[in-house]
């Protein structure tokens, strides 16, 4: 059948960067290979991601904000770009590394080439490297800070390059949220044809598309609220639940975001949190969080769901993890009751996911969404609305007895 939609076939000239670049790492390790994307400096913490499909979603993520992620599978860019995929208003990464990129795109549904978005957004990368070996030191050494030159960039000494590889700021204590944050509120009805549960206050501290279109899907007014929005703002809009979104950064360096939640959780308010949002849960409850050697990053990590003894292929991106063992019940430091770890990674056994006993919340470190993943776990959507009704009938038997 002939594709009559589309005629993207291959990049254009102008997004084919010319010339050589380099990637350091504070190390001292350089790997040499081609400009791919925009030209010049690119510094970040280095990552990788373990997805073989999904590269436009993992971009367009603003959880990889001031990250330069390499992608593990060889072969990049073969199905081009769109603005279906964009998982939010533009690309996030602070660099790109890929082996192979694609010579032409081959899929119906592009609109235009990667190379163009990664140029238009003046996204700095390069390819033609052993993607494996760097994986490989990044898995013996830890995530580092790192460098892509290119350009004139490349023109410097390679100690000038190392030196500026190595006063960058790393990811630990970093506050991004205000920098993805949607700038102003926004609203979402419950989409027609479902029945509506309530309304939902959800604190972007870097949502993405597909989170918000699930929760308005399963019968939630939407509310989408900058990171600054504060606990009084929050209460005078006197939401039914409330959620926390996935994000970059620190958590421990998110003190005004636990305070709102801490606030709200004990305004007894149903909770539901994912990546960013399940450490933060884990801060507000009164634990601490540490940072992971190398992270979760990629659309096939394993967790044990313990409630179901279930294993679950899992999309994630995180560098923090909260500080629990994953056995037991836990009480509270913050006085908010009863808390024990519901899932853990079945590669390191980090937490994975917290459920609060005697309080209406839950989280999970991951992507439930999975846009781009598997869809394993988009069952706690379902799980968070029956949370929110029962929390609602409870309160109105209690009323009717009280009268």
């Amino acid at each position: 059948m002939t594709n009559t939609t589309n005629e993207v076939t291959a990049p254009p000239a102008s997004a084919l960067p010319e010339g050589a670049a380099v990637l350091v790492l504070e190390d001292g390790t350089r790997y040499e290979g081609r400009a791919y994307g925009a030209t010049g400096r690119s510094l970040g913490e280095i990552v990788f991601s373990t997805g073989m499909t999904g590269y436009q979603e993992t971009l367009t993520d603003p959880s990889y904000a001031g990250q330069i992620v390499l992608m593990t599978a060889p072969h990049i860019g073969n199905t081009g770009a769109n603005d279906t995929d964009m998982e939010s208003r533009k690309i996030w990464v602070a660099g790109f590394i890929v082996r192979d990129p694609a010579r032409r795109v081959s899929n119906f549904r592009a609109e235009r080439s990667l190379d163009e978005d990664l140029v238009n957004d003046g996204v700095v990368g390069i390819s033609g490297i052993d993607t494996r070996a760097v994986t490989r030191r990044i898995r013996s050494a830890g995530a580092m800070r790192a460098g892509v030159f290119s350009g004139s960039e490349l023109e410097l000494s390679e100690d000038e390059q190392l030196q500026l590889v190595r006063e960058q700021a790393g990811m630990a204590g970093k506050h991004l949220s205000n920098e993805v944050t949607t700038p102003e509120r926004y609203m979402v009805a419950a989409a027609e044809g479902t029945e509506r549960v309530g309304s939902i206050a959800v604190l972007d501290l870097g949502i993405k598309r597909a989170t918000v279109r699930y929760l308005s899907e399963h019968g939630f007014d939407v509310t989408v609220l900058p990171a600054s929005t504060t606990l009084e703002e929050i209460r005078e809009l006197a939401p039914d639940s409330i959620f926390y979104s996935n994000g970059p950064g620190d958590p421990a360096a998110s003190d005004a975001q636990v305070e709102v939640l801490a606030g709200l959780l004990r305004d007894g308010l149903p909770y539901f949190g994912i990546c960013f949002g399940n450490q933060l849960l884990g801060r507000a409850l009164g634990f601490n969080t540490y940072k992971l050697p190398f992270g979760h990053r990629g659309i096939n990590q394993p967790v044990l769901d313990k409630r179901t003894g279930r294993v679950e292929i899992t999309a994630q991106n995180h560098g923090f993890a909260v500080d629990l063992p994953i056995e037991g019940e836990h009480e509270s430091p913050a006085g908010l009751g009863r808390v024990r770890v519901s899932h853990y990674s079945l590669n390191d056994e980090v937490v994975e996911g917290l459920e609060c006993l005697d309080i209406p919340a839950f989280s999970v470190q991951y992507h439930p969404e999975a846009a781009a993943g598997p869809h394993d776990a988009f069952y706690l959507f379902d799980r968070f609305r029956t949370l929110v009704k029962d929390r609602a009938a409870s309160s109105s038997n209690t009323t009717k007895e009280t009268k």
